[in-house]
């Protein structure tokens, strides 16, 4: 199932448990239990009686479970994806928060904006439970304390014009669900984003994406097929709201840095690619316009000098197809 409450209400106590009171044992394993994404897999009782061939195609198996699943919801993606790029069109950031590994894809996914969009490392930020040590290391208990997130989201300053994405394939970790509270208590659009329907996550937010995509193979390691489907989510969260915001030209990357041979070699084949223009005339126009291949590709379809181009492209909010029309006679 998934919701969109587009009309922020009152904010629900959708947190497990207060700050500084953890669930009793006894209280999470009743949770769990009645979690898809903590069942065993019926289909495959005992992986150690398969041979790794056998194992092999059976986890693949599982894996072609996870885009249906996603396909099934792409009406809600958009949605959020509306909701997250016409903030930040406004100057709002789009932020991820998660524990474990939706935390760990979070920050991936806010990592590569920079590069392969140009945009500032604060305009799309990935903020996990344990800080940035719990990238490289499990900080497992982390993720309990609601008191953290809540010092995390105040330390974010949120604007109304800001967009916070929890991540939990449970739909209960503690320290996103009071993530997204907090946030949406400081006028954040908030969205709550797990693999269990029906989710604690859900209910804290504004929009709830829940996309069950059944027991995994292994039971209980949501970093497989749910990972799977964060992953894939959180692709076209990001790629689709940088598409709104004009930062690509047709299908290719024009906003790139270029900070290293192969990105450079990228450059130069996009801009001959999207104009037509051979190898020499590419690496004047780049050289001219410092790199910026969008404003390259500008210079070369409609013959204006560099500086004007780059002015151009600025008055036209970024958006190439608007510069082209106003600078093409």
């Amino acid at each position: 199932m998934t919701t969109s409450r587009t009309t922020p209400g009152p904010v629900p106590n959708a947190a497990p448990a207060p700050a500084g009171h953890p669930q009793a044992p006894g209280d999470i394993r009743a949770e769990l239990r009645t979690l898809v994404t903590e069942q065993p897999n019926p289909a495959h009782p005992d992986l150690a009686a398969l041979s790794t061939a056998e194992l092999a195609a059976a986890m693949n198996a599982e894996d072609a479970l996870v885009p249906a699943a996603v396909q099934r919801h792409v009406p809600a993606i958009a949605a959020v994806i509306d909701e997250i790029s016409h903030r930040m069109s406004d100057g709002g950031r789009l932020i991820y928060v998660g524990a474990g590994t939706p935390g760990r894809l979070g920050v991936l996914d806010a990592s590569e904006c920079p590069p392969t969009f140009g945009t500032d490392p604060a305009q799309v930020v990935g903020v996990i439970a344990g800080g940035g040590a719990a990238v490289r290391q499990a900080v497992e208990n982390a993720e309990d304390s609601a008191e953290a997130a809540q010092q995390a989201m105040a330390a974010l300053q949120l604007a109304k014009n800001d967009s916070v994405v929890g991540i939990a394939a449970s739909g209960r970790t503690p320290y996103v669900v009071a993530a997204v509270a907090a946030a949406r208590r400081r006028g954040a659009y908030t969205v709550g984003f797990s693999c269990n329907e029906n989710s604690p996550l859900g209910a804290a937010a504004d929009a709830a994406l829940e996309i069950e995509v059944g027991p995994e193979v292994l039971t209980g390691s949501t970093r497989l097929k749910a990972g799977t489907c964060q992953k894939l989510v959180l692709n076209m969260l990001s790629t689709i709201t940088m598409v709104r915001l004009g930062k690509t030209y047709k299908n290719y990357m024009v906003d790139l840095r270029a900070t290293n041979e192969k990105l450079r070699a990228r450059s130069a084949q996009t801009l001959m690619q999207a104009t037509g223009c051979d190898s020499a005339t590419a690496a004047a126009a780049l050289e001219a316009a410092g790199g910026h291949v969008k404003a390259a590709i500008l210079a070369v379809l409609t013959g204006l000098p560099a500086a004007e181009s780059a002015a151009l492209l600025e008055r036209s909010g970024g958006f190439l197809p608007a510069a082209l029309a106003a600078g093409t006679p």
